[in-house]
């Protein structure tokens, strides 16, 4: 594990501290909203085995754990930085209720073929799988920080690298979700389509007369149904900054966001 002082990390809790989270105090990627919102994306029933894709800290992919009882997670992350922090989190007391359900694999989720597999990443070897991709452009985060650069800056086709591995390591009538930027929505349609199908999105506002700033897309591997534009969600209360009530729930981990 990567040495670090204590004073470079933060132990943040989540759920209303059903889980913990060790995650760097400055650099590199820390965890929030979005985490919360892919893993909500999640139905409340599901007991499969859950890939979480990009995972950093593990906040997702843990967050599922939380409040899927009866699910598995394993955490992809290729850094090996941020795999130092999924371990500490995975180790902290606080998250003792969730151990033996998570385990880190260091893997690059744009690996093909044999080198996909070699690296752990075995064909129909999941029944879902979220990502949180890096989706800002180079000017959205223009950032010293090597670490933080790579966990928020896209590479050219990324959606189409990820989502090819998700649809290889997805067993059939699995599951994907992805958040992303509303602008991004045609590209991840387009990598998306032929790959899995019944595609839903929900659109999250910060208020009710906002324009969206998150979609989260979720699909199904060999669905045939058509592409569905669920409620959207606000996030926040009318002339205020306090959650809606039911972005509160999602949040903590009390509903799924797309109502199952």
């Amino acid at each position: 594990m990567t040495e670090r002082s204590e004073a470079a990390q933060t132990v943040d809790a989540f759920h209303r501290g059903r889980f913990f989270l060790v995650q760097p105090a400055a650099g590199g990627h820390r965890a929030g909203m979005d985490a919360m919102m892919l893993a909500a994306s999640v139905p409340s029933a599901f007991t499969g085995r859950l890939a979480d894709f990009g995972a950093g800290a593990g906040a997702a992919g843990l967050a599922v754990l939380s409040r899927c009882a009866g699910a598995e997670a394993v955490l992809v992350e290729r850094s090996p930085e941020m795999m130092a922090f999924a371990e500490a989190t995975l180790a902290h007391p606080g998250n003792a209720a969730l151990h033996g359900r998570a385990s880190i694999l260091e893997a690059d989720v744009t690996l093909t073929g044999r080198a996909r597999v070699a690296a752990g990443l075995a064909d129909n070897a999941f029944d879902f799988a979220i990502m949180n991709p890096p989706f800002n452009a180079g000017a959205d985060r223009a950032t010293p920080d090597a670490l933080k650069r790579a966990a928020h800056v896209m590479e050219d086709d990324l959606f189409e690298r990820w989502v090819r591995s998700a649809a290889a390591v997805v067993k059939p009538r699995g599951g994907l979700a992805v958040i992303a930027r509303p602008e991004q929505l045609a590209e991840l349609v387009a990598a998306v389509s032929g790959r899995f199908g019944g595609i839903e999105i929900v659109a999250i506002h910060p208020r009710a007369d906002a324009a969206a700033i998150r979609i989260v897309l979720r699909a199904w591997r060999g669905s045939r149904a058509k592409l569905t534009l669920k409620p959207p969600l606000v996030l926040h209360q009318t002339g205020s900054d306090l959650f809606s009530t039911h972005a509160d729930a999602i949040t903590n981990g009390l509903a799924s966001l797309f109502g199952d």
